[in-house]
């Protein structure tokens, strides 16, 4: 894993002179300076007439050989690359080239990226199994080529400043780059208050800033920039039984999971005692014991859960009896880590500049501390994420009254987005408008069969909104959080394959018996202990300890109180105080299952730390 940046401007101002030159240089490594947490083992510049890239290098691969940026030749022309990722399908490639008289020089999939576009061209990202984000300097057509991986788990932020094209791997190494300059419109009030933490694909939040969406690739030349979908979700009739669909997903899943072990630094593993975690888990540990080698696993809770937990629809046990359960099975060097109260508050504010935006709060800052204490010992993590989007395991699958809302049903009460705002305020934003909209543009794309219908219909919608929303804001945290702490985590269920085929597997197989991720359960029954199968879902732990409330209550209140504070632009003084007045409760999930009243507390609490720390020009 890495980070990138750079710029493309055809004035050919960047080595125009000594002077323009060593400016360029200079601005090149701002950029990378500020991602350097993305990986520091190594970094590097490329800058010629028209174009400027920086890299910094979390080295995973082919450790020697993989400096970045990485230059190619052609035919007498230079080709060059920065990226992000990791591409887990390199030897197949490896082949193909080979049979067209093309060898790579190292093991790195950084090489074999750049060999597959030498030769291939824009299509080179279609051959691509991996997570990625990367730009492509093309000497010969005198153009500069980008994409993102299928599932959006690498990250490709852009602005533009005139003529010239600026990228990076994150929000913050664009501020870098002389004239871009952090707004805020009514439109990123908007996307925070109604549609966050989740975003509009494609939207940076910050006025001008964007986000090339999952799945696309394109190229900034003289005409400018041009973007193109490479892949995209597609219905089709699903002809497998449920027993070929069960083997089906058992091989896709090892086929994953094996692949993204591929390292040349150890890879450990989350396990949190949910099936997904779980199974990821056990196939990763049957990969290194056929190794000679034992899996390092983390588990992650919060001090006092053992005291405080409460019991609730959306989290009905807790989770380290599973973890133990798992334990007993296999042979693993095992870490339980722990976050009490004072640092999850803590850690709220690295959060937002992890992410450059207030995000799930304490869940983005619990992960963000749990992964800074794997950090210490490990470079490469598989997780379980985002198996819920794909095998339908949230409620709003499942749950008549959430599955034929006319919105996005992770955000269905936004009563409580607008409690706290300023009534003027809230009135200039109209906040549910924006949302629907955001829904109906998205339904529009989705993907249906002919002449399909009814329930089927509004379920491959929920999926589709699952995967292309939810999943997304999912992905931005684990990307954000693991990379602020210089570790890269994988995440198998999200391979293309395995989203191409699900999608389109039968709700009646999806959830056999009335079953949730009953397809998941069965496909991996042989490697699940019986008290993990029919384990009911459990969402991300959250601290129950009453004494995080007091602290976010304590610190709100000085928020507030402080005259000059942004936030009391914003929301009503008045109502933040009766809000704060009101008795201990979790209330209804404002986002999510999780998201509760506490969190909105801790929301309001990132948002003005983000306004004070970024300082945004406001265009309201």
């Amino acid at each position: 894993m890495c980070g990138i940046a750079g710029f493309c401007d055809y004035s050919d101002r960047f080595t125009c002179s000594d002077e323009k030159a060593e400016s360029a240089m200079v601005t090149l490594k701002r950029m990378k300076e500020v991602i350097a947490h993305r990986g520091c083992d190594q970094t590097g510049e490329y800058l010629r007439k028209y174009v400027g890239l920086s890299h910094t290098r979390l080295s995973i691969r082919d450790v020697s050989n993989g400096i970045q940026p990485m230059i190619g030749r052609k035919d007498g022309c230079e080709y060059a690359i920065v990226f992000n990722g990791e591409i887990y399908n390199t030897e197949e490639i490896i082949s193909d080239l080979r049979e067209r008289g093309v060898s790579p020089n190292t093991t790195c999939d950084t090489e074999v990226i750049l060999l597959a576009y030498m030769e291939y061209g824009k299509k080179c990202v279609e051959m691509l199994n991996g997570i990625f984000a990367f730009a492509i300097w093309d000497f010969a057509e005198e153009k500069l080529f980008i994409a993102r991986d299928r599932a959006g788990v690498k990250p490709l932020f852009y602005t533009f400043v005139g003529d010239t094209f600026v990228f990076g791997s994150e929000i913050k190494a664009l501020f870098e780059y002389p004239g871009v300059v952090p707004t805020v419109s009514l439109d990123s009030f908007r996307e925070i208050f109604e549609i966050g933490p989740v975003r509009t694909g494609g939207c940076g939040v910050f006025e001008g800033i964007y986000e090339l969406d999952s799945g696309c690739c394109g190229w900034y030349d003289r005409n400018g920039l041009t973007v193109e979908r490479y892949w995209d979700l597609k219905s089709e009739d699903h002809t497998d039984s449920y027993e070929q669909t069960v083997d089906r997903v058992s091989y896709l899943l090892r086929d994953a999971v094996r692949r993204q072990m591929v390292s040349d630094v150890p890879v450990c593993s989350f396990l949190s005692g949910g099936i997904d975690s779980s199974i990821v888990t056990a196939i990763a540990a049957q990969v290194i014991r056929e190794s000679g080698g034992t899996l390092s696993t983390f588990s992650f809770d919060f001090k006092g859960n053992d005291i405080y937990f409460k019991s609730n629809s959306f989290q009905p046990e807790p989770d380290r009896p599973y973890v133990d359960i798992m334990l007993s099975q296999l042979n693993t060097n095992h870490t339980y880590l722990e976050c009490d109260e004072e640092e999850l508050a803590d850690m709220l504010y690295d959060a937002v500049c992890a992410k450059d935006l207030p995000g799930m709060t304490d869940v983005d800052a619990s992960l963000l501390y749990f992964c800074r204490k794997v950090k210490e010992n490990n470079k490469v993590a598989v997780t379980g994420e985002c198996a819920d989007e794909i095998f339908g395991g949230y409620p709003w699958f499942y749950r008549k009254d959430l599955l034929e809302g006319d919105g996005f049903p992770w955000s269905r009460d936004m009563t409580v987005r607008e409690s706290l705002l300023r009534d003027d305020f809230a009135a200039r934003l109209d906040l549910e408008d924006y949302a629907h909209e955001r829904y109906l543009d998205s339904v529009r794309r989705v993907p249906l069969l002919d002449g399909e219908s009814g329930e089927e219909a509004k379920r491959r919608q929920i999926t589709y909104l699952n995967i292309k929303w939810f999943m997304q804001t999912l992905l931005d945290r684990m990307d954000r959080t693991s990379m602020y702490s210089g570790l890269e985590a994988r995440v198998p269920f999200a391979d293309h394959r395995i989203m191409e085929y699900v999608f389109n597997v039968p709700w009646s197989m999806k959830r056999r018996n009335d079953v949730e991720k009953s397809l998941l359960r069965d496909a991996f029954k042989d490697i699940l202990p019986p008290q993990l199968f029919m384990r009911k879902k459990s969402p991300y732990p959250k601290t129950y300890n009453p004494n995080y409330q007091r602290i976010l209550r304590e610190r709100l209140t000085a928020v507030v109180n402080d005259s000059s504070s942004p936030i009391q632009n914003i929301v009503d003084v008045k109502k933040v105080f009766d809000f704060l007045e009101q008795p201990d409760t979790v209330g209804k999930p404002w986002f999510g299952q999780l998201m509760t009243s506490v969190q909105m507390a801790a929301y309001i609490l990132q948002i003005n730390f983000w306004l004070k720390k970024y300082r945004p020009a406001v265009k309201i």
